[in-house]
């Protein structure tokens, strides 16, 4: 699996690099990843990891569609804040995610990590969909969990991958500097 595991890498550092672009085609690379890690993930009993890349994978075609054609409007969605009322359905929603994943793993799968695994998944569900959404603050979110996901996966023996995870969060601390650059300049073109 580990050459698997390089590839899934390999794809997940360009993955990184067209969101921090704020590219578009960074769906297409969200695509391969999530399909490679599916595998991964399952060989090393990560079962939420597992079940979050199925979500990965439709959130993929979600956010392809919403940045390219933003609704009636036909033009590309503009980086935005969060507002208050989304920030508490986000947290709402990471709640329940936490609670349900981590029971699910604990009581249904024989996960050693289920509710940290829990945790990262549940977090991860809702980074992604601020992504899809292209709110700035997802980069906040995705930091704590490349952060704690890296800790995960060297707990289980993916030194790879967990480095990859390390980097995410270097790349997504210059992420979000780079995001709050390209929102300044679209409003000034506004």
């Amino acid at each position: 699996m580990q050459w698997l595991e390089i590839i899934g890498t390999i794809v997940g550092l360009v993955y990184l690099y067209l969101e921090y672009k704020a590219n578009i085609w960074l769906w297409v690379a969200s695509i391969i990843m999530p399909a490679i890690y599916l595998i991964v993930f399952y060989d090393a009993g990560l079962y939420a990891d597992t079940a979050i890349n199925i979500y990965y994978l439709v959130v993929a075609i979600y956010g392809w569609i919403a940045w390219r054609y933003n609704g009636a409007e036909s033009r590309e969605l503009p980086i935005t804040h969060i507002s208050l009322r989304q920030i508490v359905a986000m947290v709402t929603l990471y709640a329940i995610l936490q609670v349900v994943i981590s029971l699910a793993l604990q009581h249904l799968t024989d996960s050693d990590v289920a509710w940290f695994n829990g945790l990262t998944s549940a977090l991860s569900v809702v980074g992604m969909w601020m992504l899809a959404r292209k709110w700035i603050e997802q980069w906040i979110v995705w930091i704590v969990v490349d952060i704690l996901s890296a800790g995960l996966y060297c707990y289980k023996g993916l030194y790879l991958t967990a480095a990859l995870y390390a980097l995410y969060a270097v790349i997504a601390i210059l992420g979000y500097r780079k995001w709050q650059k390209l929102m300044i300049e679209q409003n000034a073109e506004r």
